[in-house]
């Protein structure tokens, strides 16, 4: 009867642990898509790269497995947001890129 009661307390420890390291491991990862997202666009706004910036973030952010679900231009400075969806918990993360002016952060 014990074997029993620890196998159910095991399985729904692990029914309630696992979503939560799926959805910390997409966090990663939509992270990382906002920061390619925004460095790709800051490179389309500073002129190094050919395209809109807008456009480049969000195909980056789809090549990710993101989607853009805000892009903001201001300059040399792009900020986007990427989202992914994971277990019906949406995810998003902010990226800012621009020019390192001398080391100001």
């Amino acid at each position: 009867m014990l074997a029993v009661g620890l196998v159910g307390a095991l399985a729904a420890l692990a029914v309630l642990v696992v979503p939560v390291y799926c959805t910390l491991a997409v966090r990663q990862s939509v992270a990382g898509a906002a920061d390619a997202s925004a460095l790709a666009a800051a490179d389309v706004a500073a002129g190094r790269a050919p395209g809109f910036s807008c456009e480049t973030a969000a195909r980056v952010a789809s090549a990710n497995g993101a989607s853009l679900t805000a892009c903001e231009v201001d300059g040399l400075i792009v900020t986007v947001t990427a989202s992914r969806s994971i277990l019906g918990i949406a995810v998003r993360e902010r990226a800012t890129a621009g020019p390192n002016w001398g080391g100001r952060e």
